[in-house]
């Protein structure tokens, strides 16, 4: 069955690194929720160009579900069957891998027919039969850290994924919770982060600028300007790859738009975090 091929093993971008994660910097990047075809592949044929250009692995990240809007009526994607079609025809055009978020335990046999990577929200990060199914389903995974939780806390969340059988696993920072309504990021987790973990830390710029309840009609707000000096920063501090949500035209995208870079923007930024990245390497040889 196709649940157990081995992650990314079908894209030919996967030839850049030897896992999902490293090694090397990475990215993983991609609009918000599952868009029309159109949206989608303008996306996906954008990255699989910079990956070309950077020589930068980049696996293609959307969901077909979010399942934790701040109100009922806001956009959540077009739900499990139509969602994950729409990221098999993005594979098969572009070639790169697909990463998806997975909200219910239930989804994850779906999901993983198509995904390589599966994704863990970070207000999920300690369901632990969600971790078990994901980390039982044959592929790479990511767990996003909770805003409320320590680095060290994470330990037990990626515990709980390898138990089930998965070998590739990352952790994602994505800020803490600083009062009402916006996030920090502490620039020492992503060492702690790494050394709780024993896993490779990814830095999401996107949900790190986020300002929950902060937005029109209480949808959340966002700092965009704020992205890349944090993606610069986390770069230096000890990220090992990144994670960018990024569109054609933010201001008008169904979710998350006030703290998506805008996709003319995302190779002048990467490359200046390339930069950061191999510079604080090669200064501490």
């Amino acid at each position: 069955m196709s649940a157990q091929r081995s992650p990314l093993s079908h894209a030919p971008l996967g030839a850049l690194r030897s896992t999902a994660f490293g090694p090397g910097p990475f990215l993983l990047a991609g609009p918000c929720v599952v868009e029309d075809d159109r949206l989608n592949l303008t996306v996906a044929e954008h990255l699989a160009k910079v990956a070309q250009a950077l020589q930068l692995p980049v696996i293609f990240k959307a969901s077909y579900d979010k399942a934790n809007r701040s109100r009922l009526g806001a956009a959540r994607g077009p739900g499990v069957e139509e969602g994950l079609a729409a990221l098999a025809r993005v594979r098969a055009a572009t070639g790169l891998p697909i990463l998806t978020d997975v909200h219910d335990a239930a989804q994850v046999a779906a999901a993983a027919e198509v995904a390589d990577v599966l994704q863990v929200p970070a207000f999920l990060c300690r369901q632990t039969d969600l971790l078990l199914a994901v980390g039982a389903a044959g592929r790479a995974v990511n767990v996003k850290k909770g805003q409320w939780l320590s680095p060290e806390g994470m330990a037990g969340a990626l515990e709980k994924v390898r138990s089930a059988g998965a070998t590739q696993v990352a952790v994602t920072e994505r800020g803490s919770f600083f009062g009402y309504g916006d996030l920090v990021v502490d620039m020492r987790s992503f060492a702690r982060l790494r050394e709780a973990c024993r896993a490779p830390v990814v830095f999401d710029a996107t949900h790190s600028v986020q300002q929950p309840g902060k937005g029109a009609e209480g949808a959340s707000g966002g700092l965009r300007e704020c992205i890349p000096p944090l993606l610069y920063a986390a770069a230096a501090a000890g990220a090992d790859g990144f994670f960018l949500e990024t569109h054609p035209d933010p201001d008008h995208a169904p979710s998350d738009g006030p703290n998506m870079l805008p996709l003319a923007e995302l190779e002048g930024v990467l490359r200046r975090a390339l930069d950061v990245w191999h510079a604080a390497r090669d200064g501490a040889r």
